[in-house]
């Protein structure tokens, strides 16, 4: 059975004045996305500045990502290679470290490194990218990651913790309640910012997105 692989690291992570504070952060918003879009294997720390984690599906993988990208601070960033294939344990140790092999984990590895490419040239928004064995499947999947990177990089900070709010399942009273605003502001908002198409392409694969 295909496995979905993921491999993240940090966005300008040279520049970083704390570099261990920011990989602390990032494992802490991947464990809150982990509770609403859990991992097969959750995120964990491997070289330098970058993780792993492996999903079951491709929808919970998307989702995690996104939410993670809402929920960091607007000047952290994170870029995503998303592998589909083959994956299988190499080594392991009891304090959670590993190592993975195998097609999905190759081809995670091209894609964050397509991805950077991008990125440097002409797709400044870029933050992810996906690579599969079926070429028709890559496209569509890639299409929707580049709108989406787009409508998240240009969302400010309350733009995007509604987006996060809604992606998580909170209605938008919920939502108006803690940010002291009124619920048509919410909506107004989620509207104008993206966040609602955001989340509703993401329930096209409502399967792995809980009610």
């Amino acid at each position: 059975m295909s496995k979905i692989a993921l491999i993240v690291d940090i966005v300008g992570s040279r520049h970083l004045t704390d570099r261990a504070q920011v990989q602390d952060l990032i494992r802490a918003e991947f464990e809150h996305a982990h509770r609403r879009f859990p991992a097969e294997l959750p995120l964990w720390a491997t070289v330098g500045d970058e993780f792993q984690a492996l999903y079951a599906e491709l929808g919970t993988a998307l989702a995690a990502t996104a939410l993670v990208r809402l929920t960091l601070p607007t000047d952290i960033d994170c870029r995503f290679g998303i592998g589909e294939g083959e994956a299988r344990e190499v080594e392991s140790s009891s304090d959670g470290w590993s190592i993975q092999d195998g097609s999905a984990w190759w081809r995670a590895r091209d894609a964050i490194s397509t991805g950077s490419r991008l990125e440097a040239h002409g797709q400044p928004y870029l933050r992810t990218w996906f690579i599969s064995g079926d070429a028709t499947m890559t496209a569509a999947i890639n299409a929707l990651l580049l709108q989406r990177d787009h409508i998240i990089s240009r969302m400010k900070a309350r733009e995007r913790r509604l987006a996060a709010g809604l992606l998580e399942g909170r209605t938008q009273k919920e939502l108006a309640a803690v940010e002291r605003i009124t619920q048509p502001a919410v909506s107004q908002t989620l509207r104008r910012s993206g966040g609602t198409a955001l989340v509703t392409g993401l329930e096209q694969f409502s399967s792995v997105i809980p009610a």
